[in-house]
C-alpha cells in the first residue's frame, strides 16, 4: 500500500507525518498511540513534554499542531496484558529504564480496553478558519492543496489473524471429544445466543444518509445494508467465527475461511403471489468497502427478483443473515444451513413492548428509543456460546457507534458531514431544561455565523469539516433530544420545531453545497431578507429546470472538447472542471430578462472566456472557429487585433416567450482584473444614458480566485461599489475558484481561510458553492440577483471547482501539482456528475442525455467543416446573408452584435460618428463667459460661502467680464460651463479634484457655516448638460480605469482623470498600457478619457515633479493618442474644447502645470477665449527681428516663462523662444513654419526633465531629424531619478540649465 495512503491526520487531510506498516521492529503506531493517549488522560505529567504537546494540540488546526514523537523500535507489535507487561518489566534490569516517552503503558490498562476510534484523514478541524489552508501532505509539507484520499477501507483491514488463504485444521483433543459428544447428541447441534440492541443511532445515522443520497446520486440505504456490513466487519475482527465443520478422512475437523460469504435471506414473490425463500452469496464480502458492499447486495436482490441467478451465486455461504423483522417478527431461531457456522437473525425494530401505549412526546420526553433482537445460531460443534455472545456484542457496539462504523459507512458514501454518536440521556433537571431553548438559539445563531466552514463546497476532495460550534454535544444536547420540541425564534418560519427538524434546516441550508456568509452585516433587515429567502424547506427544481440545467452543462463541456479534439494544443485557457459557469450566467441572463433588466454587463479574464463568448454572449461559432484558423472578418475594425480569449462581444439574450435583456462582454487583457474597473465605469455611463433609478443594468465580474485576493485592483474597485461617484447598484462578483493559480496553491497565495475574506468589510453577502452540484450554483445565482436588485450592493459568488488542465493548454500541471492533478484525472466532469445524480433519482436516462450530446458536436463539426471549406468570408446556408448560425445551437443567445451586411462587433456607442459636434469651434462668445462668471457669484439664498471663496468668485466675475485676465483655474471652469450650455457633459474625477491638489479649482463651493455645496456650474441654464465633479478614493488604478471606462461609454461626454500628481499615475500604468495607449489598436475601441498629470520641476523632489512625459512618448504610436503640455490658460480652454468634439476620438494626455496657475505672466486675456484655436507650437511672442535673430530655443512647458524672465534680463534681442505645446502627433509642419522665420539661427532643444526623460529622447529620434538643421539639448544630467531632492542642488541645476540656454 503506498505510503500516502497510510498517512493518518487528525483534523485536516493527510497532513502528519507517514505512519509506516507495523513490522517486528517497528510496533503498531495506532496501538502504541492509543496506550499513550490513555496515560495523557490519567495523568499528562506521565509523559515527556513531547508527547504532551502532541495530545494538547491533537484539536487544533493543522498548522498549529505539535508533531507526533518518535515511536521507538521494538515496541511490542500487539498489546500484552497488563500483568504480563508487568512481569516483563519486573525481571528487566532497572539500570535499562526507558523514558516514559517510549515506554509501553503499565498502568492497569484492561486487556479489552477500546482505544479511541482514530480521526479518519477526511475530517477537517475549521475552528481556526481565520488562518490559510493547510497544505495537505504525504511524506512531507507540501504546497499542492490536495493529496490522494482513501475512502474508506475494506472490511479485511481490521482482520489481525485471518489467514490469507482458506486452511484445513484437524480437531484434536478436548476440541475432538467435544465435537464427537455433540454430533452424537444431535444431528445438526446448534445453539443461539440473542441480545437486544439499541437502534437510536442506526435509525438517525440512516436518515442521515439517506438524506444526502436524495439530493445527490439517488438511491436509499437500508437497515440490512449497515446491519449486515456490521456483521462483516464483527466477524472480521473475529475470523474464528468465520469457519465451517467438515470432516477430513472421516475425522472431525474446522475449515477456516479466508473470506466470508456473506448469505442475504431474500423473500421473492412471483407472479402469482407466492413467496418463496432464495439465499444468494456476496462473496469475498470482507474485501467490500461499505458502497461496494451495498452495490453487490442491491444486484442480489434485482437477479432474484428477475429469477436470473445463477448456481454460483448459492454457494460459498460462510454466514447468513435473515431479517424477518421486516414481518414484524420480534425474535427468531433460525436454521443453519449445511456448510456453515453461523446464521444471525434480526428482529422487528420497535418500542419496547411495555412502551407502546406511550405518547411519541412522552417518549421522547423520556429518552425511550426503538430497540432490535439479534439472534445467533452456531454450529456448537465449532463455535462455542461464549464467541457467539461476543460477536452479538461486536455488532452491537458498531451498530450504536461506539467503534467507529458509521464514520467508515459515511467515508465510503461520501457523506460530508458527521454521523450522529452515541451518549446517554441526561438526567432530567429542571434547571438544565430552562436553558436548551436558548442553547436552540446559540445553535442556529452558530449554523448562521460558521456553518459555511463545514459546508461541502469542494468538488475535488471529500471532507468532513467540524467546528465544535455546530456540534449539539457542545450545547449539552444529544440524539435524545432530536424528538423533543423547542422553541426557535421563528427560524424556518416556525415558531417550535422538533431537534430533528431544525437540524435538518440548519444542515440543508448552512452546511450541504453552499455555504453562506452574512451574518457580518450589521444591518438587521439584509440579514433577516437573506434567512427569509434560504431557511425554508429545500424544493428541488421543475424538471424541465433541470433539463434545462443540463442542457448548458452540455453545451458547455461539448464546445470545449470540441476545441480540444479540433485545435489540439492551440491556447484557448478552458473552462473545464468550472462548466457550471455557464448555467450561472445563464440563469442571472434569465432572470434579468424577466425583471426587465435592460443589460447585463460581463467583465472577465481569460479563463473560460470563450465558453462565455459563445454560450452566453451569443458570438457565432464559425466567427470563433476563424480566429481559431487564423482568420479574421476583414470588417472588424480591431486593427492589428489580440488573441482570441481577449476580445469582446455584445448581443441580445432572449427567451422562449420572447423576453430579451442586452449583453455586453468587455475587452480585456492577460492582466487579471484589469477590467475591473473598466467595466464599472461602463455600466455607470450607460446606467446615467439611461436615467432609471432603479438602475436596470447590471455589471457582473468573473474572478479567479488567486486574482480575487491578490490583486490589489479588485480592493480598489470593491472600494468604489457605494461611492456617490462610482456606485453601479450592485454588482454581481462570481470568483471561478479552480483553487490554484497557474500553479501556487491557496497555502502560499493567501493568508486568510477564504480568497473572499477581504471582501467582508464591505458587509455583503458571500456564497461559496460546490460548482459540481449546478442546482446548488443556480439558486446561488437567484439570490445573488435578487440581493443585487433589492439592496443595489455587490454580491459575492464564490464557486469552487477545479481546472481540469494546465493554466493553458500547453501546460502540464502535474509538475508542479502531481497529487491534485492525479485526482483530477480520475473524478468525471460536472456534467457526468449531474447526469449521474440525475439518472440515480429517476429524471434521466443515460441515452437521452448521450444523445443530446452526440447532436450537438455533430452540430458543431458541421460548422466547423464549412468554415474551414469557405475561409473567413464564409456565409451560412442556414440563415445567408450572416455568419454561419444555427438556432438551435445558440437557444436564448443573441446575436453578438454582428450585423447583417458589415458585421461589427462593437457596442453603439463605438461606432463612427457617435456623440458627434456639427459645426463647432474652440472658440466661444462673451456673453457664455460673463454668464458663467455671474454664476459663481449668484449663491443660493442661504448660502454663506467661506469668505476667501467669495473673494475668489468675485475675481472671477471680473475675469468674466474681461477686467481682470484670466487665470488656469478659471479658464478651465470656462471650457466646462461653455461645453454644459451646448450640451456636452463633464464628469471630472480624481483625487481632490473638487477644490484640486493646488487650490485652483474651487469647482465646489462650501457653506462657511454647516458645510452645504454649492457647484455654479450645474446652474448656468436650464437645458444644460449634466456636470459631475468626483473626488474620488486615494487610488490610481481602480478610478482611472472606471474613468476609462466611462468614456469609452458616454462619448458625448469630457471625462477627466486627474491625478493627484503627475507621477501618481504610476499606480496606474496597467490601465495606460493596456487600455489608454493601445485597445484602439488592439479592439477598436476609442475613448476620448483626459488625463491631465501635474508636471513641473520646482524644486518638490524626486516624486512630485516629474509626470514622465518620456513614457507616454514611448508609447504613442499610430496616432493613439493626442500628447499635450499647455502653457497658457486660453491654449488648455481650447484644448479641452477640442478634446470634447474632435472625431475619431483620441484619450488626450496633458501635463499641466502648478507654478503656472497663479503665475501673473501666464495669464490669458478675453480675447484669447472668444477667438481663435489651441495652438500645436506658439512662436516668439517678443516680435523680435527675425534677420538679428541668432538663436532658437524650443521648449515646453513652464521652463518657457523662465526663459523668457531671463532673456528679459540680459536684455537678449538674438534669442527667440517658440513653445512645442503639442507633443504627439509631432507638430512636424507647425516647427518648421516657425522656424523657417529664423535661417541663421541655431537650434536648441531646452527642457526641465534629465537627459535621458522628457521630450527629447522621442523628439530627437522622431522630429529633430526632419529639420535639416543640428538641434543642441540643454537639460539636466542624465539622472536614474526624476529630480534632485535638495532644494540646494535643485537651484543650482536650474540656474546652469538657463545659462547653459543662452550661452551656447
Amino acid at each position: 500500500m503506498a505510503a500516502r495512503e497510510l498517512a493518518h491526520a487528525r483534523g485536516a487531510t493527510l497532513t502528519e507525518e507517514y505512519v509506516p506498516t507495523p513490522t517486528a521492529s517497528q510496533p503498531d503506531p495506532q496501538w502504541y498511540i492509543a496506550k499513550m493517549r490513555d496515560l495523557y488522560d490519567r495523568d499528562p505529567q506521565l509523559l515527556d513534554p513531547s508527547w504532551r504537546a502532541y495530545f494538547s494540540t491533537e484539536s487544533a488546526p493543522p498548522q498549529l499542531r505539535a508533531k507526533r514523537p518518535h515511536i521507538p523500535e521494538g515496541a511490542p507489535t500487539t498489546p500484552e496484558p497488563a500483568g504480563s507487561i508487568e512481569h516483563a518489566e519486573a525481571s528487566a534490569p532497572a539500570d535499562h529504564a526507558i523514558p516514559a516517552s517510549v515506554t509501553p503503558p503499565t498502568l492497569d490498562i484492561e486487556e479489552d480496553a477500546q482505544p479511541a476510534p482514530e480521526e479518519p484523514t477526511h475530517v477537517v478541524s475549521v475552528t481556526r478558519s481565520d488562518l490559510p489552508p493547510a497544505p495537505p501532505a504525504a511524506l512531507a509539507e507540501a504546497t499542492s492543496p490536495y493529496t490522494r484520499q482513501q475512502h474508506g477501507r475494506a472490511a479485511f483491514t481490521r482482520s489481525h489473524r485471518a489467514p490469507t488463504q482458506d486452511e484445513l485444521r484437524v480437531l484434536k483433543s478436548a476440541a475432538r471429544a467435544t465435537a464427537k459428544h455433540m454430533e452424537a447428541s444431535l444431528s445438526i447441534p446448534t445453539a443461539t445466543s440473542q441480545r437486544q440492541i439499541p437502534a437510536k443511532l442506526l435509525i438517525e445515522n440512516r436518515a442521515l444518509i439517506n438524506a444526502h443520497l436524495a439530493r445527490t446520486v439517488g438511491g436509499k440505504v437500508s437497515f440490512t445494508h449497515l446491519i449486515g456490513y456490521a456483521l462483516v466487519e464483527a466477524l472480521c475482527e473475529m475470523p474464528d467465527l468465520n469457519v465451517r465443520y467438515t470432516l477430513e478422512g472421516g475425522k472431525p475437523a474446522v475449515e477456516q475461511l479466508a473470506h466470508i460469504g456473506f448469505g442475504l435471506a431474500i423473500d421473492v414473490a412471483d407472479s402469482q403471489g407466492n413467496h418463496s425463500l432464495k439465499v444468494p452469496v456476496i462473496h469475498d464480502a470482507d474485501t467490500l468497502t461499505f458502497s461496494e458492499f451495498v452495490a453487490a447486495y442491491q444486484d442480489l436482490v434485482s437477479r432474484a427478483r428477475a429469477a436470473t441467478l445463477t448456481t454460483t451465486d448459492f454457494q460459498g455461504a460462510s454466514v447468513t443473515l435473515t431479517n424477518p423483522g421486516t414481518l414484524g417478527t420480534t425474535t427468531s431461531v433460525p436454521r443453519l444451513m449445511v456448510g456453515q457456522g453461523i446464521i444471525i437473525g434480526v428482529g422487528a425494530t420497535d418500542y419496547p413492548a411495555e412502551f407502546r401505549g406511550v405518547s411519541p412526546k412522552r417518549l421522547a420526553s423520556l429518552g425511550i428509543g426503538k430497540t432490535m433482537y439479534f439472534s445467533s445460531t452456531y454450529d456448537h460443534r465449532i463455535i462455542q456460546g461464549a464467541a457467539s455472545g461476543r460477536l452479538l456484542g461486536l455488532v452491537d457496539a458498531k451498530l450504536s457507534g461506539r467503534d467507529g462504523f458509521y464514520e467508515r459507512v459515511f467515508t465510503s458514501l461520501h457523506v460530508p458531514t458527521r454521523p450522529y454518536s452515541w451518549e446517554a440521556d441526561y438526567e432530567y433537571d429542571p434547571d438544565r431544561e430552562k436553558g436548551k431553548p436558548a442553547r436552540i438559539a446559540e445553535i442556529i445563531h452558530a449554523y448562521r455565523s460558521r456553518g459555511h466552514l463545514a459546508a461541502d463546497t469542494d468538488p475535488l476532495a471529500y471532507r468532513v469539516r467540524r467546528h465544535p460550534d455546530l456540534d449539539i454535544a457542545s450545547y449539552g444536547l444529544s440524539v435524545w433530544d432530536l424528538d423533543r420540541p423547542f422553541p426557535t425564534g421563528g427560524f424556518g418560519g416556525a415558531d417550535q420545531m422538533l431537534l430533528r427538524d431544525i437540524l435538518t434546516r440548519l444542515h440543508d441550508t448552512y452546511t450541504r453545497t453552499v455555504g453562506i456568509e452574512y451574518m457580518h452585516i450589521q444591518d438587521p433587515e439584509q440579514r433577516a431578507w437573506v434567512q427569509e429567502r434560504i431557511e425554508g424547506p429545500y424544493e428541488a427544481p421543475s424538471p424541465e429546470a433541470q433539463r434545462h440545467i443540463l442542457g448548458t452543462l452540455i453545451r458547455a463541456e461539448a464546445f470545449e472538447e470540441f476545441l480540444q479534439t479540433k485545435f489540439m494544443g492551440q491556447k484557448r485557457f478552458s473552462l473545464e472542471g468550472g462548466e457550471s459557469l455557464i448555467p450561472l450566467l445563464d440563469h442571472i441572463l434569465a432572470d434579468s430578462a424577466r425583471a426587465g433588466i435592460h443589460e447585463v454587463a460581463i467583465g472577465m479574464a481569460h479563463r473560460g472566456r470563450l465558453n462565455v463568448l459563445a454560450n452566453i454572449a451569443g458570438k457565432s461559432y464559425a466567427q470563433i472557429f476563424d480566429e481559431f484558423e487564423g482568420n479574421y472578418m476583414p470588417n472588424s475594425v480591431q486593427g492589428s487585433g489580440d488573441v482570441k480569449y481577449h476580445l469582446g462581444t455584445w448581443g441580445v439574450y432572449s427567451l422562449d416567450d420572447g423576453l430579451a435583456t442586452k449583453v455586453y462582454m468587455g475587452a480585456n487583457p492577460s492582466h487579471l482584473e484589469a477590467a475591473d474597473g473598466v467595466l464599472e465605469g461602463i455600466v455607470r455611463a450607460k446606467q446615467e444614458a439611461l436615467g432609471d433609478p432603479d438602475l436596470p443594468i447590471i455589471p457582473i465580474l468573473v474572478h479567479g480566485d488567486a486574482a480575487f485576493v491578490g490583486q490589489g485592483v479588485v480592493q480598489e474597485t470593491l472600494n468604489l461599489s457605494q461611492l456617490e461617484g462610482y456606485k453601479t447598484g450592485g454588482t454581481i462578483h462570481i470568483i471561478v475558484n479552480n483553487q490554484i493559480g497557474f500553479t501556487t496553491g491557496p497555502t502560499q497565495g493567501r493568508s486568510t481561510g477564504y480568497a473572499t475574506d477581504l471582501a467582508k468589510g464591505l458587509q455583503i453577502p458571500i456564497l461559496h458553492v460546490n460548482a459540481d452540484d449546478p442546482e446548488a450554483v443556480i439558486r446561488c445565482a437567484h439570490l445573488a440577483f435578487e440581493y443585487r436588485n433589492t439592496f443595489h450592493k455587490d454580491v459575492i459568488i464564490d464557486m469552487v471547482c477545479y481546472r481540469r488542465r494546465g493554466h493553458n493548454e500547453g501546460d502540464d500541471p502535474s509538475m508542479t501539482q502531481p497529487v491534485m492533478y492525479s485526482l483530477i484525472d480520475r473524478i468525471p466532469s460536472t456534467r457526468a456528475v449531474y447526469i449521474r445524480g440525475l439518472v440515480g433519482r429517476g429524471q434521466l436516462t443515460e441515452d437521452e442525455a448521450r444523445q443530446s450530446i452526440t447532436q450537438y458536436e455533430a452540430e458543431l463539426g458541421r460548422i466547423l467543416d464549412e468554415t474551414r471549406a469557405s475561409g473567413a468570408s464564409s456565409v451560412s446556408e442556414t440563415n445567408p446573408g450572416s455568419r454561419t448560425r444555427d438556432p438551435a445551437l445558440t437557444a436564448g443567445v443573441g446575436n453578438a452584435g454582428e450585423s447583417p451586411d458589415e458585421e461589427w462587433t462593437m457596442p453603439e456607442s463605438q461606432l463612427p460618428g457617435t456623440g458627434m459636434m456639427i459645426g463647432w469651434t474652440s472658440a466661444v462668445p462673451a456673453t457664455q463667459l460673463r454668464r458663467i462668471g455671474r454664476a459663481h457669484t449668484r449663491f443660493p439664498d442661504d448660502f454663506n460661502p467661506h469668505p476667501k471663496l467669495r473673494q475668489l468668485c468675485e475675481r472671477r466675475l471680473q475675469m468674466a467680464l474681461g477686467n481682470k485676465p484670466i487665470d488656469w483655474g478659471f479658464a478651465e471652469l470656462l471650457a466646462f460651463g461653455t461645453l454644459l450650455m451646448e450640451g456636452t457633459g463633464v464628469r471630472l474625477s480624481g483625487e481632490d479634484v473638487a477644490r484640486a491638489t493646488f487650490v485652483q479649482r474651487h469647482a465646489v463651493l462650501h457653506d462657511g457655516d454647516d458645510g452645504r455645496e454649492f457647484t455654479p456650474l450645474r446652474f448656468l441654464t436650464e437645458g444644460q448638460a449634466r456636470f459631475d465633479v468626483w473626488n474620488s478614493p486615494l487610488s490610481e488604478y481602480g478610478v482611472l480605469a472606471f474613468d476609462y471606462g466611462y468614456s469609452l461609454e458616454s462619448p458625448e461626454t469630457l471625462t477627466i482623470w486627474e491625478a493627484q500628481f503627475g507621477d501618481f499615475a504610476n499606480g496606474a500604468q496597467t490601465v495606460i498600457d493596456e487600455f489608454v495607449c493601445s485597445a484602439e489598436q488592439k479592439w477598436g475601441q476609442r475613448s476620448s478619457l483626459v488625463m491631465l498629470l501635474p508636471h513641473g520641476y520646482e524644486g518638490q523632489g524626486p516624486d512630485h515633479s516629474s509626470a514622465r512625459i518620456e513614457r507616454y512618448l514611448q508609447l504613442a504610436a499610430q496616432d493613439n493618442m493626442w500628447i499635450v503640455q499647455p502653457s497658457t490658460p486660453a491654449n488648455y480652454f481650447h484644448m479641452l474644447r477640442t478634446q470634447a468634439y474632435k472625431r475619431p476620438r483620441k484619450p488626450l494626455i496633458a501635463f499641466t502645470p502648478k507654478q503656472l496657475l497663479r503665475l501673473s505672466a501666464a495669464a490669458s486675456s478675453i480675447d484669447e477665449f472668444t477667438s481663435g484655436v489651441f495652438q500645436p507650437v506658439i512662436g516668439d511672442a517678443a516680435h523680435l527681428d527675425a534677420a538679428s535673430v541668432t538663436r532658437v530655443l524650443l521648449c515646453s512647458g513652464r521652463l518657457y516663462y523662465d526663459l523668457a524672465k531671463e532673456r528679459e534680463h540680459r536684455g537678449d534681442t538674438s534669442t527667440a523662444i517658440i513653445r512645442v505645446e503639442q507633443l504627439y502627433p509631432l507638430p512636424e509642419a507647425e516647427v518648421a513654419a516657425a522656424l523657417v522665420q529664423y535661417p541663421n539661427a541655431t537650434v536648441t532643444w531646452v527642457q526641465d526633465e534629465p537627459r535621458n526623460q522628457g521630450a527629447w529622447p522621442h523628439l530627437a529620434l522622431n522630429l529633430f531629424p526632419s529639420l535639416a538643421r543640428p538641434v543642441r539639448l540643454v537639460s539636466r544630467p542624465e539622472s536614474a531619478t526624476t529630480a534632485a531632492g535638495r532644494a540646494s542642488l535643485h537651484k543650482e541645476q536650474a540656474a546652469t540649465l538657463i545659462a547653459q540656454a543662452f550661452e551656447g
